[in-house]
């Protein structure tokens, strides 16, 4: 993603995100773990809040199909027309565009219509204490969407509707969220950890 002084540019092929994919990393990646790609598995996963689409791409550069769904319409313009960039950058690159379907839509109401295997859930995490600065970038995305007031309705909509596994990616130190049941295992990063349900 880049950024000027007004707005923020979705972006896969340049930053941190093209170049890890120019690399071909991403596959020990503790998300990679946390869905459960492994060796040339194929997997249909639902990023039920896309967001800038970062994790949505990883995935997809690596072979999994994503349906990617966004309620906002700012960051759902914003994913489309990276997406188009990356499409017509290289064949390499549409060949993992190719393989990722954006949804602009509210994905409470959206998981029951989908039948989904497996379902990631990045929402907005819990504002950190004053001694934590919170990176610039978070903080304008925090200002377009808000706060995910609902982010515990949709983890359950995703747990009764997910017939494999729901992949939550929260920060490493928070408390667990509210009338969740216990993960079945977590992976953890340096500052971030995924709770993940086993659903079979």
């Amino acid at each position: 993603m880049q950024k000027n002084e007004h707005r923020l540019i979705c972006d896969f092929v340049d930053g941190a995100v093209g170049y890890r994919f120019r690399q071909g990393g991403g596959r020990s990646q503790a998300l990679s773990k946390a869905v459960g790609l492994k060796g040339k598995n194929t997997l249909h996963i639902i990023d039920a809040t896309a967001g800038l689409g970062r994790d949505a791409f990883l995935l997809a550069s690596l072979g999994a199909n994503v349906t990617m769904i966004e309620r906002n319409p700012q960051m759902h313009s914003l994913l489309h027309d990276a997406m188009i960039r990356a499409k017509n950058e290289s064949d390499k690159y549409a060949e993992v565009i190719e393989r990722m379907t954006l949804i602009h839509g509210d994905a409470i109401e959206l998981l029951p219509t989908l039948k989904p295997e497996i379902v990631t859930i990045d929402p907005m995490h819990p504002p950190r204490s004053k001694a934590a600065l919170v990176k610039k970038e978070m903080r304008i995305i925090r200002d377009i969407v808000g706060t995910d007031p609902d982010a515990g309705k949709l983890m359950n909509v995703a747990l009764q509707y997910a017939s494999k596994r729901v992949v939550l990616k929260w920060p490493q130190h928070a408390k667990p969220m509210d009338s969740l049941p216990q993960p079945s295992h977590q992976i953890t990063g340096k500052s971030t950890r995924y709770d993940v349900f086993i659903r079979i």
